[in-house]
């Protein structure tokens, strides 16, 4: 299992200490450090069955000063892939890749029905 976290984020430390006590490894990635790929996204986005704003970091400063509320209902897929491949602290985060599923953010209850 993949995770991507940003390491000052509070929410990427309770979702890693959520995994260490569920005993379930995992591999860490920084996501400002190693930005996800277009490709990655694009994979992960397929795969997820999720809307593709839910990928976006909503609540970041950079989602907020590029006015991105109103820009992506114009943006076509691909373009929000890959702006969202330019930089990491665009991506919602912490950001779970596994064989069978993706999951954006943490939210307790939706990991245990997904993880365990």
């Amino acid at each position: 299992m993949l995770v991507l976290c940003y390491p000052k984020c509070s929410t990427c430390k309770k979702a890693e200490k959520w995994l260490e006590e569920k005993n379930i490894p995992f591999e860490k990635r920084d996501i400002a450090a190693e930005n996800p790929s277009y490709e990655e996204l694009k994979e992960w986005y397929d795969k997820s069955g999720l809307p593709l704003k839910r990928f976006f970091n909503t609540s970041g400063n950079l989602y907020k000063e590029l006015h991105l509320k109103d820009k992506l209902a114009e943006m076509s897929e691909e373009e929000q892939l890959r702006l969202l491949a330019t930089n990491g602290m665009l991506v919602k985060r912490p950001l779970v890749i596994d064989e069978a599923v993706v999951l954006t953010g943490f939210k307790a209850a939706e990991w245990e029905e997904k993880l365990l």
